[in-house]
């Protein structure tokens, strides 16, 4: 990245700072933080590596309005490969506004920043896919999730890469919530749309669904005032002929 380039993105850092700290000192913000422990870290259907993951959480929220950071760092500094190593570690930054219908239909508008700091780029490289000199560090992704009342609990999303993805791959999903025997149940089933300009993105070409199966998650208590949230994932990639049944406990 050149000098003007640097700061560019230096005066949009601070403009961003300085907004946040006007935002925060006239709204009431609520702040919350979490830790997930994963067996391995599938997303969207695909081994991202194949280690136990810690995946810490951080956000601000207010009115609807949420600035948050999301990472997931790999146990192990050995993988199967070393495409495995490049991503063993991420970043995510994501900023979401969600509103309610009145008749307890939700609405959430998502952009995320994904960042994978053991992939040779550096943080502040925020060239495009198309930059003479290489792509750069982060792809910007941009989602819409729809999600229905108690009546009716589907919740249909949307996600589109925007920046830094020739393919400008897109993925769909559709999910079904619902209790029994003391466990929250998921039933989820995604779809890449697939492209030929970067089919290595979600492993297709064309529209495939790549990440089908269940969820089951329930409260494991530990004492009176505290418990831990327990779950099980089985998940079948249909496209990769593949599947992974991931173990997870949160924080």
């Amino acid at each position: 990245m050149n000098f003007a380039k640097k700061n560019n993105v230096f005066i949009i850092i601070l403009i961003f700072l300085f907004s946040c700290n006007l935002f925060l000192a006239q709204n009431k913000i609520e702040v919350s933080s979490s830790a997930d422990f994963v067996s391995r870290y599938v997303w969207r259907g695909i081994q991202i590596n194949d280690a136990p993951n810690i995946q810490p959480s951080l956000s601000l929220n207010c009115s609807g309005l949420s600035f948050g950071l999301w990472g997931s760092y790999s146990l192990s500094k050995i993988n199967s490969n070393q495409l495995d190593f490049a991503v063993s570690q991420e970043i995510d930054a994501w900023i979401s506004y969600s509103f309610e219908l009145k008749n307890g239909i939700s609405i959430t508008a998502l952009a995320t920043d994904y960042y994978f700091p053991q992939g040779g780029l550096k943080l502040g490289n925020f060239n495009n896919y198309d930059d003479p000199n290489g792509p750069g560090a982060h792809t910007i992704e941009l989602g819409l999730s729809v999600a229905g009342n108690k009546s009716f609990p589907i919740t249909v999303s949307g996600y589109v890469n925007v920046y830094n993805d020739k393919g400008n791959n897109a993925y769909l999903q559709l999910d079904y919530s619902t209790e029994l025997s003391n466990y929250n149940i998921n039933l989820f089933a995604g779809a890449a749309i697939g492209n030929k300009d970067n089919p290595v993105y979600y492993g297709t070409s064309g529209f495939s669904f790549i990440n089908v199966g269940i969820s089951a998650q329930r409260e494991i208590k530990v004492s009176e005032s505290f418990s831990v949230p327990l779950s099980v994932s089985y998940i079948i990639n249909p496209k990769a002929e593949i599947s992974y049944l991931v173990f997870g406990l949160s924080f």
